[in-house]
């Protein structure tokens, strides 16, 4: 095992989309293309955390690694920390959490934040991209985040806030949050032994919780924006957008 370990949450049990991981897109399961761009990132060993049989069966069915976790985890930080703490043996430094309803995300962009973590600036660091339209800032179902200064190519910045509303979007530095995340050992540890605040309970957001204990996240930019699905409508977005 190398010093970095992809973690991959999922579950059937969406409100807004049940089943979504098995979804399909181009005949093949939503989570088979998050699992590919992450092997294909080829920065260290890829693991899918599930409660679900029929996900880890489809995962071990093209001989990945899939752990079966506890259904009654409140977020998908507190899955992969189930795997980091019972099922890896020898630690990694550097624990990315990847969200299994990114189908188009591209293994450049995962490279990009685990490079970044080598230089050991923050406790959690994350991505954001540009909005195209008023109309992707107008919907709650994209998580904003508003950084300290401006984002630009292969650099990070400080993140100040994520939110779903419309309240601060007109403040200046305001961006689409790209659901990714990666940890420190140290951070990921200190992280989940913390109580969950009022806040990202308001908002249900769970990093929410480092920024209210005064963890230190940053903020990298990328180019692309891999849709988060969440929605039938989303679905059929990203069915049309990744036709072959």
């Amino acid at each position: 095992m190398t010093d970095k370990v992809i973690i991959i949450p999922t579950r059937l049990e969406a409100k807004r989309l049940p089943n979504k991981p098995l979804k399909k897109i181009n005949n093949k399961e939503m989570i088979l293309h998050v699992y590919e761009a992450a092997k294909n990132a080829n920065i260290g060993e890829v693991i899918v955390a599930s409660p679900n049989d029929q996900i880890h069966d489809l995962i071990t069915s093209v001989k990945g690694i899939c752990v079966k976790t506890k259904s009654d985890h409140e977020t998908g930080t507190d899955r992969i920390f189930e795997v980091f703490d019972k099922f890896l043996k020898r630690k990694p430094k550097i624990i990315i959490n990847l969200q299994g309803d990114m189908p188009n995300i591209e293994p450049d962009t995962i490279q990009m934040l685990s490079n970044y973590m080598k230089k050991n600036l923050c406790d959690i660091a994350t991505l954001g991209s540009k909005f195209k339209d008023e109309n992707e800032i107008e919907n709650i179902n994209n998580v904003k985040v508003l950084t300290k200064e401006a984002l630009s190519k292969n650099q990070f910045n400080d993140a100040i806030d994520f939110f779903r509303n419309n309240d601060n979007t007109k403040k200046r530095y305001i961006y689409h949050h790209i659901g990714i995340y990666a940890f420190t050992k140290e951070a990921l540890l200190r992280y989940v032994s913390l109580e969950r605040t009022k806040k990202e309970l308001d908002r249900n957001l769970e990093q929410i919780r480092a920024l209210d204990n005064n963890m230190k996240i940053h903020v990298g930019y990328t180019p692309t924006s891999p849709l988060s699905i969440d929605t039938e409508e989303d679905l059929k977005s990203i069915q049309d957008l990744m036709k072959i």
